[in-house]
């Protein structure tokens, strides 16, 4: 760089844009190698470090950077990337705004996007919003700022929101009301539009019109694994709630395991314990979602199918199980950090075939079967104590029980009595220690997978007392009922289900938005707004 400038055998140069306490921090990280980065000096470190082409001292910059994200910063890192190029770190931030998009609208950097940048942002198929309507909130929250320079941008910013996918109620009264909307045109027939694209979506179930294609859902729920035609099943499907419809996404390379445990930890899907007709495991391994590839974890200390399994704390714990011999009431927890296995306090009560939930820090464990008898106990593990405590039994005897924690409360959900497969449901409160029914499910089941999507409960697969089946029902607790979804295409039962989310790559587990028009869906024309 110096030789660039040197045209008169100059001893000095002039160094622009940079300030003395910025060449100060430069040159001590040349002569000690270390630094002290904060957020008051990363970007100016990072222009510095670029132009004296310090490539190590730019990545660090840039890690400080990733690390720092929030929806306060999101938009002004993306940017900056703009000027001194890291692939990596405008990736994450891009992603980053993805995922806390609702949060990000509301700090002063969202004021700042030019409309370029907002037309990018809102229409990413990726962009993570529970409900359409906080897109178009968003939109003019950005316009409203500053009226009368951009409302002329409104009309194009409109066409990117997806208004089809917003409830109709409030279309009909906060978009079309409006004064932005009702006096202009433009705006007014984007809205009827898109209002006749879901009327002949819902006619001709064609999602091809990018008025109504739904976006990528922020959580994909997966059923792994199971019992399937009297043999286990590798077989992996994931749940696309936006589009009600199930994905093939198996790795053949993983041997089948039934009886299972799975939690979603850190990007990868940790499958622990479980039984292949021939062997009780006390393996677990590792799906890596971002390489879609599979890696042997260090064994538990115990064979565990029937096994409970949960993360808490940043790490994993299975509970109880059948070792092939006997019922157990031994745990573990795995540290992923340090890579192995630790066994802690047992359970008050032998348990295999329970089911567990975390909730305000603790483990709820309930139900089972203890080799005698299906269980109606629970009991709760404090990690802080490393103690068990009985905790008020459930109204009935479940085994084969899921059990999941939503909206403060532990779900217990289906099993098996002793007799008949239930379909019953209740709900513990940690408070005060009781239990209540709620609504029943529809299909009776137990040994079905649960987890929590999109604010609703999700219940699949299982037995019936009759045969294996790949019927699926949510649950939603503010109105208390059970509503059936899209079948699996798979049947099984000793399934296990758990929730992914944050991945860069979740498009690898959703269905593609270019076969939407291939699909059969459900749903209702609405009425067309009439324009005068």
């Amino acid at each position: 760089m110096f030789m660039r400038w040197d045209n008169d055998n100059s001893k000095e140069f002039r160094i622009g844009g940079m300030s003395s306490e910025i060449m100060a921090l430069v040159l001590e990280y040349i002569y000690t190698e270390s630094i002290t980065i904060s957020e008051n000096n990363a970007q100016d470190l990072v222009m510095a470090a670029d132009m004296l082409d310090l490539v190590d001292l730019v990545q660090m910059c840039f890690e400080f950077m990733q690390g720092q994200l929030s929806p306060d910063n999101c938009i002004g890192i993306w940017r900056f990337t703009d000027f001194v190029i890291s692939p990596d770190t405008r990736d994450l931030a891009w992603h980053y705004m993805m995922n806390h998009f609702e949060e990000m609208v509301l700090c002063e950097e969202f004021q700042e996007l030019t409309v370029q940048e907002l037309i990018r942002i809102t229409e990413a198929d990726e962009l993570n919003v529970k409900d359409e309507s906080a897109v178009f909130e968003a939109v003019l929250h950005w316009t409203n700022h500053a009226l009368e320079e951009r409302k002329s941008k409104f009309p194009q910013l409109l066409t990117k929101v997806r208004i089809a996918q917003i409830p109709f109620d409030y279309i009909r009264r906060n978009v079309v009301c409006n004064a932005l909307v009702e006096n202009n045109y433009r705006c007014l027939t984007t809205v009827a539009s898109s209002m006749q694209a879901a009327n002949e979506m819902a006619v001709n179930r064609n999602y091809s019109n990018p008025l109504i294609c739904p976006r990528l859902p922020g959580a994909i729920l997966l059923a792994i694994g199971g019992w399937s035609g009297g043999d286990p099943t590798n077989a992996i499907e994931a749940y696309d709630y936006k589009v009600g419809r199930w994905v093939n996404v198996t790795i053949h390379q993983e041997r089948p395991r039934a009886y299972h445990g799975s939690v979603f930890f850190k990007g990868s899907v940790y499958c622990v314990g479980g039984f292949d007709r021939m062997e009780h495991f006390n393996s677990m391994r590792r799906l890596d979602m971002g390489t879609r590839t599979w890696h042997e974890m260090p064994p538990m200390y115990h064979r565990r199918c029937y096994v409970s399994v949960t993360v808490l704390k940043d790490c994993i714990y299975a509970m109880g199980g059948f070792n092939g011999q006997t019922r157990q009431s031994t745990a573990e927890v795995f540290d992923p950090e340090a890579n192995r296995w630790s066994q802690i306090a047992s359970m008050n009560e032998q348990r295999s075939d329970a089911n567990c939930a975390t909730l305000n820090g603790k483990i709820y464990i309930c139900g089972g079967f203890n080799g005698t008898e299906c269980l109606q106990t629970a009991e709760c593990y404090d990690p802080e104590t490393n103690q068990w405590t009985m905790i008020a039994p459930m109204t009935i005897q479940r085994s084969g029980v899921a059990v999941i924690a939503c909206a403060g409360q532990i779900y217990a959900v289906g099993g098996f009595d002793g007799n008949i497969r239930l379909s019953s449901a209740e709900t513990y409160n940690p408070l005060d220690n009781t239990w209540r029914e709620v609504a029943s499910m529809h299909t009776p089941r137990s040994n079905f997978g649960i987890e929590v999507v999109d604010d609703r409960i999700f219940a699949a697969g299982g037995y019936n007392g009759l045969s294996t089946t790949f019927n699926v029902e949510s649950y939603d607790h503010l109105l208390n009922t059970w509503t059936t979804v899209c079948d699996m295409d798979v049947f099984r039962s000793a399934l296990n289900c758990c929730v992914i989310s944050g991945l860069r790559n979740m498009s690898d587990y959703t269905v593609s938005r270019d076969a939407l028009p291939l699909l059969d869906i459900d749903a209702n024309p609405v009425d067309m707004i009439e324009l005068d």
